[in-house]
């Protein structure tokens, strides 16, 4: 005995597609804010795994690397000026330094401007300095006061 029933009907077809419409007009909107939010994190979890890095190298040398061997320094001993004596690295997994989540590297200074030893920053979305917003700069002195 054959079915009569050979697929959907256009109605049925219809139906379907109004109810995902909906479903991806409901679920859409709170998916997509979330993709900077989670930049962002990134950004922070980075900054404060280099934080650590750089008072591992700390602790082993005495000082921090300069704004010149910047964080690099992590990753290869530094040829010039002061020569870290005893360098132990790479100081980070894999002896690899992360871009931001934005593909930028990320700002070093030693001595810092906002923090005595060092200051370590993301421009944010925008890569330029300043900003609001997602575009808000992302700095070690301000992780954790939001």
């Amino acid at each position: 005995m054959k079915s009569k029933n050979r697929g959907f009907t256009l109605i049925e077809l219809l139906v379907v597609l109004v109810i995902l419409g909906l479903l991806a007009g409901l679920v859409l909107p709170r998916m997509m804010g979330r993709t900077e939010d989670a930049r962002r994190q990134t950004a922070e979890i980075q900054i404060r795994a280099l934080e650590n890095a750089l008072n591992l190298y700390f602790a082993d040398n005495g000082f921090y690397p300069t704004t010149a061997q910047g964080l690099s320094a992590l990753s290869e001993k530094p040829s010039s000026e002061p020569l870290p004596k005893k360098w132990k690295g790479p100081y980070m997994e894999k002896g690899i330094i992360p871009k931001d989540p934005w593909d930028n590297e990320y700002i070093y200074l030693s001595p810092g401007v906002h923090q005595k030893e060092f200051d370590l920053l993301s421009y944010g979305k925008d890569g330029v300095q300043g900003g609001e917003g997602e575009s808000a700069d992302i700095e070690n002195w301000n992780i954790g006061r939001h």
